[in-house]
Order: structure tokens, then C-alpha cells, then sequence
């Protein structure tokens, strides 16, 4: 997975239509997520379209697991998973994601829709680092 310091510069020289493409095509850059772990205990709330994350890893590398049914939505989540994924349990519980997603602007580049379930999805993962991250 590319960093999301590497994925703004691209996103930052890119305009309108190409940056729905790039958000895409992060989307299908995720790990693969098992229809098997897509179940209600990973589904996130609030979101417009159904998005599954699903915690693995341990307190030196947490790993996530992510999906959606909408592609733009899905390169959401990966900008969400890039922002923390392989990190320290007790580095990503302190970490403040939407300030490292800040720079995207996606408030302004997407409709209220499509980032309505951003701030569900950072408190799913920050609380399941939390928890790694206390034992």
C-alpha cells in the first residue's frame, strides 16, 4: 500500500474527474477482504454505502482489512487505511487521522455523502488501537 504522504502528492497534482480515478484505483489496492469477515460486527455505521473494516495485527503492527460497495467510497476507506495501516497500536491511538487527511480536502472534493462516515471509521480504528495498545 502507498503512503499517504506519497498518494496526497499524487492527489495534489491531479484535478476534478482524475481524482475520483485515483480514489478508485486505491480502492482496488486494498488486501482483500474475505466475504466471511463482511458481517455486521465489521460493518461501519453512518456511512452511505455499506463499508466493512476489520482489525488484525497486534500492539508493534496493527493491519486492517477494508471494503465497500461503492468505488469511490472504497478508495475513501483506503485513504482512511493508509493513514495507519502497519503502524504501532499505541502510535495509531494517539494519532489525530483526520489531520493527516486534512490535506485532501475531501469535505470539498466530495459530496457530504460519500464522507459522511469518515469520522465512524477513524473512531473504529483509533478505539481498536486503543484497546491493542492498553492489553
Amino acid at each position: 500500500m502507498r503512503t499517504l504522504q506519497d498518494i496526497h502528492e499524487e492527489y495534489n497534482f491531479l484535478e476534478g474527474d482524475e481524482r475520483y480515478r485515483l480514489l478508485i484505483e486505491l480502492g482496488r489496492e486494498l488486501d482483500e477482504m474475505p466475504d466471511a469477515l463482511k458481517t455486521e460486527s465489521t460493518l461501519v455505521r453512518g456511512c452511505s454505502a455499506q463499508v466493512w473494516v476489520y482489525p488484525t495485527g497486534d500492539m508493534e503492527k496493527l493491519h486492517f482489512l477494508a471494503d465497500s460497495n461503492a468505488a469511490i467510497t472504497k478508495g475513501i476507506v483506503a485513504l482512511v487505511i493508509a493513514a495507519v495501516q502497519d503502524k504501532p497500536a499505541p502510535e495509531v491511538s494517539q494519532m489525530d487521522i483526520a489531520e493527516a487527511l486534512s490535506p485532501f480536502d475531501l469535505k470539498n472534493q466530495l459530496s457530504s455523502n460519500r464522507t459522511q462516515g469518515v469520522p465512524n471509521m477513524i473512531a473504529l480504528v483509533k478505539d481498536h488501537a486503543a484497546r491493542i495498545a492498553t492489553g
